[in-house]
């Protein structure tokens, strides 16, 4: 029997790790949902070669990452600024744009502009995971560690993954 090497998952999804969010997931026909919100959840999963105590990866900076990720998007409306059906008209106290040929006003503050081409659970989880990746380089710059994988669920077991290699 051949022997490989070990890998290894360390993963942290807690129920204090979401963020409710509203969102309009645009189709590619030009069509889009309602504005509607969500209780996304997100989780973080590391894949490791080495578990020793050398290798050992603090969980908190990680639990902290996310912590903030999660305050910071708590109770704003999605906007993904690079779908090719958004016009943004005016951008001051308020935003005011257009999304598949409708209007919508939302004072500034409730808004968060997000560099993506749509707001679905797997653009999230793309997004999600590049921050974290960029976030946490210090943590997670050790030979040993591969991967990460972020999930982001609209609802319980409905979402998207995303995994990024690290090395």
């Amino acid at each position: 029997m051949l022997r490989g090497v070990n890998r290894h998952r360390i993963s942290i999804a807690r129920e204090q790790y979401k963020v409710s969010c509203a969102h309009m997931t645009v189709f590619p026909d030009g069509t889009k949902e309602r504005l509607h919100g969500h209780n996304y959840t997100i989780a973080i999963a590391l894949e490791v070669d080495r578990i020793d105590l050398p290798a050992m990866l603090p969980f908190s900076p990680i639990k902290a990452a996310l912590g903030e990720l999660c305050a910071a998007w708590k109770e704003h409306v999605l906007i993904a600024t690079k779908n090719p059906h958004l016009v943004l008209v005016r951008d001051d106290s308020e935003l005011e744009l257009t999304l598949c040929g409708e209007r919508y006003v939302f004072p500034r503050g409730d808004v968060l502009l997000l560099p993506i081409d749509n707001v679905s659970v797997e653009a999230l989880a793309a997004h999600i995971a590049e921050l974290l990746r960029e976030r946490l380089a210090s943590e997670l710059s050790g030979a040993h560690v591969r991967g990460l994988e972020i999930t982001v669920e609209e609802s319980p077991g409905q979402g998207a993954s995303c995994m990024l290699p690290l090395r």
